[in-house]
Parts: structure tokens; C-alpha cells; sequence
């Protein structure tokens, strides 16, 4: 599975914002840790507030702040909600009906199909505990 920049970028923020939940960060503070634009991590931080991962807090120091519960999302919480639900061909390319490319199309679905469970079974909580602890919360 090839993830999209906007979900790395998703779960970049996620991750960085669910090690410390009591911070908020600033997009700009985000983007600066991983070097990535803040333009597009705006877009992002706003499809996360309104799944409600994430809150948006006002204000001078404002920013973001985790408000999940790191122990029950995981990370296709955050991956489904910028992949496509379905992607059967990769785009450009053509659909074929031979027993070869039927064959071929199954086992990419099945490799699909593994690869969404082990990323709806692994939570935030357990892979920040894999996370180094200076790689996480550089912001403190």
C-alpha cells in the first residue's frame, strides 16, 4: 500500500500531537519537525478536526491538540480518511479479464485485505511506545 502525502502528513501530526495529548502544537511547528509545507498540512489539520482526532485550540499560543483516545485509534482511522475506499486499478492503468490478471488482482487484494487489518489493529498507543522518545515531542 502506497500512502498519499496528505495521509503521511496526517499521521505525522496525529502521532507528534497523541504523544503529549495536554500539548498543542502550531502547524507551523509541525511542518518545521518534518519539513513538509505548511500549506498542505493546513489542509490536513482541517479534514482531522472535523473527524474529530484532533482540536483546534484559538488564540495567541493557540494551535492544535490531540483529542482522541490514543489507546483506541489506530491507524486506519487516519489512513481511511484520506485513501481512496477502493482503488482496483492503479491509475493509467487498464483493466484486463485473463485468468492471469484475475489471478494477479486477487492476490492484490488479499495483500490489501492484510494490510488493513494490521494497520486497524495497531494503535497509536502502541506505536508511539516503538517510537524513539527523542523522535516524538521535540515540542515539549
Amino acid at each position: 500500500m502506497r500512502l498519499q502525502k496528505s495521509t503521511l502528513f496526517a499521521l505525522y501530526a496525529v502521532l507528534e500531537l497523541a504523544a503529549d495529548p495536554a500539548r498543542q502544537m502550531s502547524t507551523a511547528d509541525i511542518a518545521d519537525r518534518y519539513d513538509i509545507s505548511v500549506h498542505h498540512l493546513a489542509k490536513v489539520m482541517r479534514q482531522l478536526v472535523r473527524a474529530g482526532l484532533i482540536q483546534s485550540v484559538r488564540g495567541v499560543g493557540g494551535g492544535y491538540r490531540f483529542s482522541g483516545n490514543v489507546k483506541r485509534v489506530t491507524l486506519w482511522d487516519i489512513i481511511e480518511l484520506f485513501e481512496p475506499a477502493s482503488q482496483a486499478t492503479e491509475d493509467g492503468e487498464p483493466e484486463q479479464s485473463t485468468p492471469i490478471a484475475e489471478a494477479l488482482d486477487s492476490v492484490r487484494a488479499e495483500i490489501d485485505d492484510l494490510t488493513r487489518a494490521t494497520m486497524q489493529s495497531i494503535t497509536l498507543k502502541t506505536l508511539l511506545q516503538y517510537a524513539p522518545s527523542e523522535a516524538i515531542g521535540l515540542f515539549r
